[in-house]
């Protein structure tokens, strides 16, 4: 990801993020795509049970169209980054939103499950990867002030579509089987496209802006100097050949920056998000069945996820505002550290609820905590790798998730068939999440502050958790510089003139003999002109 070349009126990366105009239509485009690609998944299952009975296969076959899709979502994260970083972001949610809108038409034309797998899991997951991670790059370019209040808004968009898809699905399931339900959302899926569309780059107004300052003074520095201009604008040309004929070629963009892995803060940050996911979505998987097996009917034990959903929603945006208040954001980690103790507490604290009453206040409790960590977890990451290496650092992230994802739900359900007990089910998980808390916490603290003792070098770009308004104001000065430099041989041409002058007043001093003086006139001449030779060939050092 090399930086562009300013002599071609481009303006380098970061550009400074505006936190706003734009950015709020992209920050509606990303709330569309989290939606779909966190509740999709899920609000898939709805048609499960017309899947059993038309390929005559069990729960368990079915259940894999979803995990497949998260599998997809979680695992493909490396290739993601390698089409941002090669392609950019519009292009790769566009061809993402085609390809999941495919999977699902397809699949409503398949004879057999493995036909599903392929189309409604391999296929619609893909798409919804492609989709999901460059949303959040975009995001994280429009905005550096709210970005956390961005993020969390963003975020909200799982809880809202998983409320709303899953009850749509069963009025088409209803209406129109699952072949018309399914055709129906795959044009749903099309919607992707649209939220692609608006990812516009941020850098395209301000190579625009750069492009129209380079020429305005470009046509300043041509101006006519008197009989020497033709041979000014000559030198010019000719000086800005000989550089462009001895540019070095430029190096090729990093399709995968595994750079990240010398930033402490990064490596602290996957480790414990690993062991977070390990236990993080077994509670909600769990809940129903464990309401049931407490008395609760079956009404009631499914309104439980809904009061999770309900408190989601708000949970998210507000944790948003919070972590982004200036005296919280500097310590955003240690919020997130929070928001996971808080949640792996309210499983230990709720394994042994026995009644509805008690799961109910055990629902309010793990949706608070459950959209503090999910308002938080892309903040942080966005805080210790910066904007620019955002891309390649979810992808990896995500890869590592893929594998918890596939450990600890599967794990926890066999648990429960061996032992028949809930309850063991949920201390467990509550205490990898509490782990987790603990790690980054303590991790952050004994580690990154001890970093932050030391002096930091100056103009340190790879420095974690800095202001990318910072950085992309150094970039646009070093710009402004380098651009400056460009036109250095015009003034070589007022070198040429003054040194002229300063030889024609030597040999009318020379002349006039040792004891001839000069003419104050000819001495302020020469004495301005002398002070300008000095300011340019200082200048041109430099």
């Amino acid at each position: 990801m090399g930086r562009p070349d300013p002599e071609e009126g481009q303006l380098p990366a970061p550009v400074k993020p505006p936190d706003g105009g734009w950015g709020w239509i992209v920050l509606l485009g990303c709330f569309v795509i989290t939606g779909f690609s966190y509740a999709f998944p899920k609000a898939v299952s709805v048609y499960f049970k017309e899947l059993m009975k038309d390929f005559h296969v069990g729960y368990s076959d079915t259940a894999w169209i979803s995990s497949i899709m998260l599998a997809m979502l979680y695992g493909t994260g490396p290739v993601c980054s390698i089409m941002v970083n090669q392609f950019g972001c519009r292009p790769v949610m566009l061809i993402g939103g085609l390809l999941a809108s495919a999977g699902m038409i397809l699949a409503s034309f398949t004879t057999n499950i493995i036909e599903l797998y392929l189309t409604a899991g391999v296929l619609t997951g893909l798409g919804m990867a492609l989709n999901f991670q460059p949303s959040l790059i975009m995001l994280g370019t429009y905005f550096d002030k709210r970005r956390p209040l961005a993020n969390g808004l963003a975020a909200a968009g799982s809880p809202v579509f998983l409320s709303s898809l899953s009850p749509l699905g069963q009025v088409l399931l209803e209406k129109f089987g699952w072949r018309g339900g399914f055709l129906i959302m795959g044009g749903l899926l099309l919607n992707c496209c649209t939220c692609g569309a608006v990812m516009r780059p941020l850098d395209m107004g301000m190579k625009r802006k750069m492009g129209k300052a380079q020429d305005k003074y470009e046509a300043k520095e041509m101006l006519p100097m008197g009989g020497k201009s033709e041979e000014g604008i000559s030198t010019t040309d000719g000086t800005k050949k000989g550089k462009k004929a001895k540019k070095k070629p430029k190096k090729g963009k990093k399709l995968l920056d595994f750079s990240i892995f010398s930033n402490r803060g990064f490596i602290i940050y996957t480790i414990s998000k690993f062991i977070l996911v390990l236990g993080l979505f077994v509670p909600p998987i769990l809940l129903v069945n464990y309401a049931k097996d407490t008395g609760v009917p079956d009404t009631e034990a499914a309104f439980l996820l809904s009061i999770i959903g309900f408190i989601d929603i708000f949970a998210r945006p507000a944790c948003g505002m919070v972590a982004g208040l200036k005296w919280v954001r500097p310590h955003v980690a240690y919020l997130f550290s929070f928001s996971m103790l808080f949640n792996g507490l309210t499983d230990i604290c709720s394994a042994r609820a026995s009644n509805y009453t008690g799961l109910v206040i055990f629902c309010v409790f793990f949706g608070i905590s459950y959209g503090m960590v999910g308002a938080l977890q892309f903040e942080v990451l966005m805080a210790i790798v910066g904007s620019q290496k955002f891309s390649s650092a979810i992808g990896l992230v995500l890869l590592i998730e893929a594998f918890a994802v596939l450990i600890g739900p599967p794990s926890a359900g066999r648990l429960v068939d061996a032992l028949k007990n809930y309850e063991v089910i949920f201390y467990l998980a509550g205490s990898e999440v509490v782990l987790s808390s603990l790690f980054l916490g303590v991790a952050s603290y004994c580690c990154l502050n001890r970093g932050k003792k030391e002096p930091p070098p100056e103009n340190n770009p790879s420095a974690g958790g800095g202001s990318d308004t910072e950085e992309a104001e150094s970039d646009v000065q070093e710009a402004e510089e380098h651009s400056s430099d460009n036109h250095q041989p015009a003034h070589s041409t007022d070198n040429a003139v003054v040194a002229a002058n300063e030889e024609a007043n030597h040999v009318a001093e020379e002349q006039r003999g040792e004891g001839g003086g000069c003419p104050a006139g000819d001495g302020e001449v020469l004495a301005r002109d002398g002070c300008n030779a000095d300011q340019m060939v200082e200048r041109d050092s430099f």
